[in-house]
């Protein structure tokens, strides 16, 4: 069984879709805690409502080396095969990365390369685009960069809001993210591991 961690700073609702794929047997994986860098996110408390062991690692007080380095400690105590980030909001540090190099997955609401970083959704809708999406990707040592797993276009309909464009979005990824993650698990997905250049 793949076992997971899942990082995350709001609501949660991508973290607690995985958990019902896992439920329902479609996603065979295993989420051995959900954590974030905000102490107050409703998604930890989504996570314990399902039973999932949650653990919190405030960057804001304590800084990112000291929270990546009991992050890390965590992850390989606990043997995690894959580091899944659903909204997690905080920029991983080129160290961590490389620690667990092609081991961290991202979501992200945008075609990357477009619109990296945050507020992906609120940015397409300003710039006018007529199609934004999802991507599935592996993590690297820049923003929003990294090898693409998997992306799904969506096109922004004659009067769209943000709000609507939103909730469209999220329908997708609560559906791309598990279906790529098991494809990645089974070894279907293919990649090149793409580092950053200084």
């Amino acid at each position: 069984m793949t076992r997971i961690a899942v990082f995350l700073s709001g609501h949660g609702t991508n973290m607690e879709a995985l958990a019902e794929k896992i439920r329902s047997g479609d996603l065979e994986a295993e989420i051995v805690f959900a954590a974030s860098d905000n102490p107050d996110a409703g998604g930890l408390e989504r996570a314990a409502a399902l039973g999932i062991e949650t653990k919190r690692y405030p960057f804001q007080l304590n800084g990112r080396t000291a929270c990546e380095e009991e992050m890390a400690r965590d992850i390989e105590k606990e043997r995690i095969d894959w580091i899944v980030l659903a909204g997690f909001m905080r920029i991983l540090s080129p160290e961590f990365v490389s620690r667990f190099s092609g081991k961290i997955v991202n979501i992200h609401p945008s075609l990357l390369p477009a619109f990296p970083g945050k507020d992906a959704i609120v940015q397409a809708w300003r710039y006018g685009v007529k199609v934004t999406g999802v991507t599935v990707h592996l993590v690297d040592e820049r923003v929003d960069h990294g090898p693409i797993l998997a992306q799904e276009a969506i096109p922004v309909e004659t009067g769209e809001t943000v709000e609507s464009l939103e909730s469209r979005i999220h329908e997708i990824e609560h559906r791309l993210y598990w279906q790529t993650l098991r494809n990645l698990f089974n070894g279907k997905i293919q990649f090149s591991e793409r580092r950053s250049r200084s």
